[in-house]
């Protein structure tokens, strides 16, 4: 199977919202820049990386997480981040039942932690 595939059975394993929170913000997260490849890493977590690891997405009894690897570093106007908040790398973005992805926002983090992997 390639990573692609592990994604999509992770989304279909998961019919409820968080499938679909999931299902969402692979597709805005996959738009930001054609060259963005997803793997399957961590023992099971979909990662989608450009020069890099950007997010890693895990699906969990009650939440949905979107874990960006150099959150710290990167500008968060619009405040999602919203978990890992006192680490010095990472930062996630943290959706419950019930909430609603902000694309705009998200598309601007992608960027952001784009932008950041090509200056390393």
């Amino acid at each position: 199977m390639t990573p692609s595939d592990n994604i999509d059975d992770l989304i279909a394993s998961h019919p409820d919202w968080r499938g679909q929170i999931l299902k969402d913000a692979r597709r805005m997260i996959l738009n930001v820049d054609p060259d963005i490849v997803e793997t399957w890493k961590y023992m099971g977590s979909p990662v989608w990386e450009l020069d890099g690891i950007l997010i890693v997405g895990n699906i969990f009894k009650s939440k949905v997480k979107l874990g960006f690897m150099h959150g710290a570093s990167l500008e968060d106007p619009e405040t999602l981040f919203n978990g890992e908040l006192k680490g010095n790398q990472r930062r996630s973005y943290e959706l419950s039942e019930g909430d609603v992805l902000n694309e705009p926002a998200l598309k601007q983090l992608v960027r952001e932690a784009i932008k950041h992997n090509r200056s390393k």
